[in-house]
């Protein structure tokens, strides 16, 4: 939108606009339509002296014009004051028209000379011209960023008001002459204000006109205020005999503007116009206040009209969001229609390719082929033949022809080049165009291209077929493009397909030649000669009123003459417009080459725009992956401090601080033609016109790694919207002290830094979400910021901010959740890798996994992902924190589509290692190692080669020959500086482990004193510190010391005995030589001094591990059958015996050992089981045997070391088990074989395995142990009970334990033993009492905080529990005994009932127990135990189920056998309503669930169908599920209706074992709001009451709790932002859960049961005593215990808690 102003009486306005308007606008466009708002003012930051600049002013008329056209909404907006504006100054007069002015000037007796001294004759101008000299050069001012206020200001001021008088007077006296006509002297006497207006407003359509709009403010009585000197802002005012008054001429001309000219265009059109009338202050006149509340109202007047504009004008368009076939076809269109823009030359080639389209009646039909050099035009040529072939064919065919051309520029986009998408975009164009139905596309790009083949006959004669494929080298060599399998040579008489190509590039060329043999079908574009292309440079002169002269032509003759390419000719037209008649010109005014000529047309810009200006804003253009728009290229610059501070923005108190405008019209104005307008997803972006000005602008401006990183960073920032929402930039200068404290580039920490707000500014930069949304409460419907998706991770990782690129996208849920909703799965996950590519962190690599795993499901439901991702990743983000982010961002923004929140996740971890085959066998493989990168593993086999590989790309990144040595061994040092190989011929060899060179060879000696055998023995081992190596032969008491940076023996050490193992200290310092006899000899490593010998008690072995404890200062010692002694080295010439364990048994084959990382504990794993050791007590913690027959290969501790993983012989498996409960959490199938070697890397805690078919797999310990993470009972949860706060979960699995669960962590806490398998369980309202039955006829009562069994009854098999609700009583129903009423408080018996209840359950009021016995429904009476009220059924009837209204307790429902539903009513004992269901209804009745109002009624009968019952009109609405229902549970409000499916069998099968969905589904509306997998059998499931929690027991013994936040509910939305029951808090504190607590029960009964009484043990807490007499009870030995336990627990439920069990 262009805005036009007098620019002296709007400043306040247009300030007010820019800074609080125009944002907003913005943003309103934006997310409403997608689109971008763009005011056009050029006059902002521009000094009040070059307002009146000509080429200001013929840059506003050409962009005004470009407004009026292109524009999607208001494109003109014009406010009209008191002031009419200064008169303009003409740039360039024709000279026969200047020089009749001149003499009019003289004629009316003005001096001339100023006109004669500003103005030169231009001989290159056609016609000559007159031409005003720049200001620049006359008053030697900086025309890039000229200084305000400076002495030159009021020089030019006063030449302007003397040029602008003369040219006033001499066209006034010529026109009353009738001279010159007014169409002629209107462009000296009119300002650019009415010139705007006419050109804008006065040759519009109606229809254009509405989207236009002008503000008129007229002051009354202003001429009374005219002597205040601040009035001249805004009124034209002048000095007549010394009296000032308002200048009647330009009030005149404003008169007949704005009162007549405009309502004149109102009177024709909708052309909206606002009049405002404001009053002056008495005093003051037009003072700041008035001002103020005008610029207020205006302000919002401008925004509604805008908006109402925008609304009327533009359409919104949702489909084209997701259409790829509509954004390709975009994207070539208007690349085809820029370059046939500026295509110039008319050749032999184009009558040769429009003779070749033209339909053919007889001969072969093959493709054309056209060919040359670089920048010969074959781009320009094929846009041209694009944009004519449609009227070609239809001009020779006829009217009713209607052709389909079909063109790609290869290269311009990234996919463009990709063979297999090329094919299927111009597939589904033709499918799209001939109407042809394509079901699927094919996966496969030999079946693409049969179908290619098959869609060319869809053409016809009325309707052919032309293809254009420009470029074809630019296909990769991939799927074999370049060998042209895939183009058709022959074609169907009514297809032609146009191919271009370079001639020597690929041997594309050649290859098409071999293909096509008949020369015909080649066009060459031959090089012109001088003659010609000096025709073309003069034609383009002549269109542009420009020319050369004789002298200059002779420059242009030697230039073309070294090269006549196309554009070599464009770039000489664009340097030789601007030449002048007076210039000089020589040899170097024009280069020899195209190369050059732009370097020289970058230069030149540079002095126009300013050399940083230039430099950035190319850089930006080509370091971005598609472009930018002009907006963006705005708004990065404004984000740049240096090229702020180049143009001068320092000095203006702008602010908004912004880049003029002028400068980015400027250089689309210098750069037209070469900067090319593309249009991708509904954005005009600017890009290279070819690859060669892309290559010069990286050579000149992107050759600096620093400046290129800075400005890969500031890209970033924008499109991160780190400076959005007025949130301001610091503005870093030479004047800015602050500049000496802060770091230009922003990195990564600088919003950390405390910026004082005097030196930041307000850049404007819009925000930068994901997608635009106009409807917050329908959050699919939406824009996608493409920009933002296709640039942001491209600069993140080029400028090498990684917690951006994980954080800001990566980790974004909105970011992936928009890239599967749009279709672009394949995109996201290529994203995820290449930033794991970039930071190797695990938790990316993982989450690729993850979503690869979901990748059906999500693509058929998106909404689901935050569910599905929540479920995956609560597990693992204690092992893996990184994701925790993404896990914060589901629960903020999962809501919007997925109303199922997971809470707690019970799903198994799904986990695929990195694997590498080596060799045929393990036997071959002599070592792998890992090193610092987590990929990277270094690998040594028999035959002497050592491999370093990464296995994550399976790629061979170095190898190492040992020239024939069989290996025995090799080591890393701890900085993996070298490489040390130990080998047969004992020797060392030390190899440069970066550069893989062999440093040196080091022969291991035994001395003369050495064990028998001497010097036949080999390397028995090694060891390495960062310096040295120390080796020992077999059978040697002596160790050598080797200097690994010289490569020789230093010394050698002499020990006692045989060394059989040798560890040194972390520092460096000292070695602890192992040897028999249980001995330990210490050295000075450095010196090699012996410091000190200890030796075990138990000296019947010899040493095999040692371990130094460095933060105690203790050394363990480990001898071959394992026992162990520690010593305190605090003293190393004197180490202190402390431990001795003799630990000597039958099984003493040690496999390996290990110190924990915290060396707290130590693992040693023995053949036939593992023990730990803790090493502050110095005891055996925890022993795990192996089963029988089977033997250990290694074990490792977990990072935290909780859990054991380890591997047993003849097995393919990886175990881990939890140390706390000896649980075998998991078991990880390894595909390739037994694992016969397990090697633990602390670097990355990750775990190598060696199978027996010599595969090496890297397992991520994190990931293992993540496994261990969720608890379970294994066994089938078979029922679930809650407290009333919900904080905790209580589940029976049919064992004789009922496990207590906190909600919040999804941990157990406590195990209630019982003496047999549990039946019942009941929990009173707080939650602290818990009554359990078992089968062995026992009775329970537990203090759930303490674990206490307070109380046990035995005497009868319990089939039901009920408690009241006000938790004083018990109702234990027996299905063969009599039933009992309770008190809880004392064990005694209220009464008897002697009626079998089945289904029963207690009215609110706690005065009935109803239940059914066959057909009869019974109500009995909690006092008495009597039958109180009764129904019954007639003819055998039977009831089949009861429920109660919850809000209506005095009123029960029941189906009967007859399918028939009933509402009895207690108080009249009478049926209320009876309503049929239809036949066999209730054969197969699963479930029924009733609303709380008795209104609705949810039957499941075991099929796919939710039956819905109206209660009070009988009608029946059946909803479709997703699969069959296997259970389904109504929430107590009755909103909303939870229930769980199993999964069709048409679903794919790569869902990743989800056998399940569970789905709540709300009534109001009968939809879905959330959906969520489960990848385990359910066994039960309970909803809370206080809040929508779903718990979910699952047959392995676990359970998944999970919430639902219902988007349109505001109550709910609050919840889940303040929820600490998540994994996800719990593991933030790194804090050790607690161990879980096993309650047993009481061995005796405190009371047993007879047939009608109860008979008190003589020990029990309970007083014996008559039921009906409880308050006179003796007491006994412990009187009141168990009562006041009770009662105090029963007293603590308190007020606020309704029933929940």
């Amino acid at each position: 939108m262009l805005y036009s102003f007098c620019l002296a009486d709007t400043e306040a306005e247009r300030s007010a606009l820019r800074e609080h308007v125009y944002p907003k606008l913005r943003e309103f466009c934006r997310e409403n339509y997608g689109l971008d708002f763009q005011v056009v003012d050029l006059y902002w930051g521009i000094d009040s002296e070059e307002w009146d600049s000509p080429e200001l002013q013929k840059t506003r008329m050409k962009l005004l014009e470009e407004c009026l056209k292109t524009s999607a909404g208001p494109c003109f907006v014009g406010m009209i004051g008191e002031k009419y504006g200064t008169i303009r100054i003409p740039g360039e007069v024709e000279s026969s028209e200047f020089e009749m002015i001149l003499d009019a000037a003289v004629e009316a007796k003005l001096d001339t000379r100023i006109l004669e001294e500003w103005y030169c004759r231009d001989e290159n101008a056609v016609p000559p011209a007159y031409y005003l000299k720049p200001k620049c050069e006359m008053l030697k001012t900086d025309a890039i960023s000229p200084t305000k206020n400076s002495p030159n200001d009021k020089k030019w001021k006063k030449v302007s008001e003397e040029i602008t008088k003369i040219f006033k007077t001499a066209v006034t006296l010529l026109q009353e002459k009738g001279t010159m006509k007014p169409g002629q002297a209107k462009r000296y006497l009119c300002s650019a204000l009415e010139d705007e207006f006419d050109f804008a407003l006065g040759k519009q359509t109606p229809a254009f006109l509405k989207k236009c709009v002008c503000y008129i403010r007229k002051i009354a009585n202003f001429e009374r205020h005219v002597k205040v000197p601040e009035m001249s802002r805004y009124m034209d005012i002048a000095a007549v005999d010394g009296k000032i008054m308002r200048d009647p001429d330009p009030l005149e001309r404003l008169i007949k503007l704005r009162d007549e000219f405009i309502p004149t265009i109102v009177a024709s059109s909708n052309l909206r116009v606002y009049t405002s009338i404001t009053h002056c202050d008495m005093k003051l006149g037009y003072s700041q206040d008035v001002e103020n509340h005008y610029v207020e109202g205006l302000c919002k007047q401008f925004y509604e009209d805008m908006v109402d504009i925008v609304q009327a004008t533009v359409q919104q368009n949702f489909d084209t969001e997701t259409d790829t076939l509509y954004d390709d076809m975009l994207q070539q269109l208007s690349l085809c229609k820029a370059y046939s823009s500026i295509y110039e030359y008319k050749c032999e080639a184009l009558t040769q390719i429009r003779k070749y389209i033209f339909p053919s009646k007889a001969g072969r039909i093959n493709p054309l082929i056209l060919y040359g050099g670089p920048c010969t035009g074959k781009t320009l040529l094929l846009a041209e033949v694009a944009r004519k072939a449609h009227a070609w064919l239809r001009d020779e065919m006829g009217p009713d022809s209607d052709p389909v051309i079909i063109v790609r520029f290869l290269g311009s986009t990234e996919m463009s080049v990709d063979l297999k998408y090329l094919l299927q975009s111009i597939c589904e164009q033709i499918a799209m165009n001939y109407r042809c139905i394509v079901q699927s596309f094919p996966k496969k790009i030999h079946d693409m291209r049969e179908l290619f083949v098959n869609l060319l006959n869809e053409s016809s004669f009325y309707r052919p077929l032309v293809i254009i494929l420009d470029a074809v080298e630019q296909l990769p060599d991939a799927e074999d493009a370049r060998k042209l399998w895939w183009l058709p040579i022959h074609l169907p008489r009514t297809v032609r397909i146009i191919l271009s190509t370079l001639p020597n590039k690929h041997g594309i060329l050649q290859k098409l030649k071999s293909l096509i043999q008949d020369r015909e079908n080649y066009v060459e574009i031959a090089p012109r000669d001088r003659r010609m292309c000096s025709q073309i440079l003069k034609h383009q002169l002549l269109r542009v009123k420009r020319k050369v002269t004789s002298g200059q032509q002779i420059y242009v003759n030697e230039a073309l003459s070294k090269c006549t390419l196309p554009m070599f000719v464009n770039l000489i037209f664009r340097e030789v417009r601007h030449w002048r008649s007076h210039k000089d010109v020589d040899d170097s005014s024009l280069c020899g080459n195209v190369h050059d000529s732009i370097e020289h047309l970058f230069w030149s810009l540079e002095k126009k725009c300013g050399a940083r200006f230039l430099a950035r804003a190319l850089g930006y253009i080509t370091l971005t992956r598609t472009g930018l728009s002009e907006v963006e290229l705005e708004d990065i610059l404004s984000l740049d401090n240096s090229v702020l501070n180049e143009i001068g923005a320092g000095n203006q108190d702008n602010c908004p601080m912004r880049i003029p405008y002028i400068c980015i019209a400027r250089l689309k104005d210098e750069l037209s033609g070469y900067l090319i307008e593309r249009q991708v997803k509904h954005v005009t972006l600017l890009v290279w016109a070819n690859r060669h000005l892309d290559a010069i602008a990286q050579k000149m401006y992107l050759s600096n790694e620093d400046e290129v990183l800075e400005m890969h960073s500031v890209i970033a920032d924008y499109f991160l919207g780190i400076w959005a929402g007025g949130r301001k930039k610091p503005f870093l200068s030479e004047e800015n002290p602050m500049s000496r404290l802060l770091d230009p580039d922003r990195g990564n920490n600088s919003d950390k830094i405390i910026i004082n707000d005097d030196f930041s500014f307000d850049r404007q930069a819009p925000e930068q979400p994901w997608v635009f949304q106009c409807n917050p409460l329908e959050p699919d419907i939406f824009f996608v910021n493409h920009r933002k998706m296709s640039e942001l991770l491209h600069h993140l990782t080029r400028s090498g901010r990684t917690d951006d690129m994980l954080y800001g996208i990566i980790m974004n849920f909105s970011w992936l959740y928009t890239m599967i909703k749009i279709g672009q799965f394949d995109k996201a996950l290529s994203d995820i890798e290449v930033a794991y590519s970039y930071s190797q962190e695990k938790e990316l690599k993982f989450l690729a996994g993850t979503i690869r795993s979901i990748k059906s499901k999500l693509s058929k439901n998106p909404s689901s992902l935050s569910a599905e991702l929540q479920q995956r990743l609560l597990p693992v983000v204690s092992s893996l924190p990184k994701l925790r982010h993404l896990l914060v961002e589901c629960d903020k923004d999962g809501p919007k589509y997925c109303s199922i929140v997971p809470l707690h996740s019970s799903m198994d971890v799904t986990y695929c290692p990195e694997r590498l085959p080596l060799s045929s066998s393990y036997t071959h493989v002599i070592e792998a190692l890992p090193t610092f990168s987590p990929n990277i593993i270094i690998t040594a086999l028999e035959n002497g080669s050592i491999s370093t590989w990464d296995v994550e790309s399976r790629q061979l990144l170095r190898q190492i020959t040992t020239a024939q040595s069989v290996i025995l061994g090799m080591k890393l040092t701890n900085d993996e500086k070298y490489l040390v190989v130990a080998t047969t011929k004992n020797t060392l060899l030390i190899y440069d482990n970066h550069n893989s060179c062999l440093l040196s060879e080091v022969e291991i000696k035994g001395s003369k004193h050495s064990g028998i055998g001497g010097g036949c023995n080999l390397i028995n081992g090694f060891t390495l510190t960062s310096n040295h190596a120390l080796a020992w032969l077999e059978t040697s008491k002596d160790v050598s010391v080797i200097d690994l940076l010289y490569g020789w023996p230093l010394y050698q050490f002499h020990c006692w005995y045989e060394v059989t193992c040798v560890q040194c200290s972390p520092d460096g310092m000292h070695a602890f030589c192992g040897q028999y006899l249980n001995t330990t000899t210490i050295f000075h490593l450095s010196s090699g001094e012996k410091l000190s010998t200890v030796t075990s008690e138990f000296s019947g072995g010899f040493v095999r591990f040692i371990l130094i404890l460095e933060r105690v200062q203790e050394m363990a010692m480990v001898d071959n059958e394992g026992s162990l002694s520690v010593w305190n080295i605090d003293d190393i010439m004197n180490p202190q015996l402390m431990e001795d364990f003799d630990c000597k048994g039958e099984d003493s084959d040690i496999v390996s050992i290990e110190l924990s990382e915290d060396q707290s504990a130590i693992l040693i794993c023995k053949a036939l089981g593992v023990e730990i050791l803790d090493t502050t007590m110095w005891k055996v913690t925890e022993k795990f045997r192996a089963k029988r027959n089977e033997r250990f290969v290694c074990a490792v501790l977990s990072k935290n070391h909780d859990c054991i993983i380890a591997s047993v012989e003849d097995t393919s498996s990886i175990f881990v088990w939890r140390r706390d409960t000896g649980q075998c959490m998991a078991s990880l199938q390894e595909f390739s074989g037994p694992i016969v070697r397990l090697v633990k890397s602390n670097h990355h805690n990750l775990l190598l395995s060696l199978t027996t078919g010599g595969v090496v797999s890297i397992w991520d310990i994190d990931i293992i142990t993540a496994m261990s993470n969720i608890d379970k009972t294994g066994k089938p949860i078979q029922s679930v009970l809650l407290s009333g706060r919900a904080e905790f979960i209580y589940t029976l699995d049919g064992t004789d334990s009922v496990y207590k669960w906190n909600f919040g962590t999804g941990f157990i806490e406590a195990i209630f033993k019982h003496e047999g398998l549990v039946d019942q369980c009941v929990l009173t309202t707080s939650g602290d009492l818990m009554v359990t039955s078992d089968d062995k006829s026992s009775q329970y009562i537990w203090h759930t905080v303490t674990g206490e069994n307070l109380f046990r009854v035995n005497g009868q098999r319990i089939s039901q529990l009920l408690i009241t609700h006000n938790d004083q009583f018990i109702v234990s129903l027996c299905e063969q005994n009599a039933s009992r009423v309770w008190r809880l408080a004392t064990g005694h018996k209220v009464c008897n009932i002697l009626v079998a209840l089945q289904d029963a359950f207690i009215t609110s009021a706690n005065t009935f127990v109803i239940g059914i016995t066959k057909n009869k429904l019974l109500a009995v009476s909690l006092w008495t135990g009597s039958i109180t009220k009764k129904f019954c059924c007639d003819d055998g009837t039977i009831i089949v189920t009861c429920k109660l209204i919850p809000d209506c307790p005095d009123y029960v429902m029941f189906i009967t056998s007859t399918e028939a539903v009933f509402i009895w009513s207690l108080t009249d004992e009478s049926i209320c309503r009876r309503l049929q269901l239809p036949n066999n209804f209730l054969k197969s009745l699963e479930d029924f669930q009733i609303s709380p109002n008795g209104k609705l009624g949810i039957v499941s009968r075991g099929d796919e169908n939710i039956n819905i019952l109206d209660l009070h009109s009988g009608k029946l609405r059946i909803v479709h599920a997703t699969g069959v229902i296997w259970r389904q549970r109504l929430s107590r409000d009755g909103r909303y209706l939870v229930y769980i499916c199993s999964r069709n069998s048409d679903d794919d099968d790569d869902d990743n074992g989800a056998m399940y969905n569970l789905i709540v589904m709300r009534l109001a509306d009968g939809k879905n709001i959330g959906a969520c997998s489960l990848y385990k059998s359910p066994t039960f499931i309970v909803l809370s009451q206080r809040h929508l929690n779903i718990i979910i027991g699952f047959d392995d013994g676990s359970i998944g709790t999970y919430t639902v936040v219902d988007r349109v509910d505001a109550a709910l939305k609050i919840k889940i932002a303040t929820s600490n029951s998540r994994q996800i808090f719990n593991n933030l504190s790194k804090q050790p859960r607690p161990k879980c607590a096993t309650y047993s029960f009481k061995m005796a009964a405190d009371c047993i049961w007879r047939e009608s009484t109860e008979i008190f043990a003589r020990d029990s807490p309970i007083t014996v005593a008559d039921c009906g007499e409880t308050n006179e009870t003796t007491p006994t030995k412990k009187p009141n215990y168990c009562y006041d336990k009770v009662c105090s627990a029963i007293d603590c439920r308190g007020q606020n808690f309704t029933s929940d069990s």
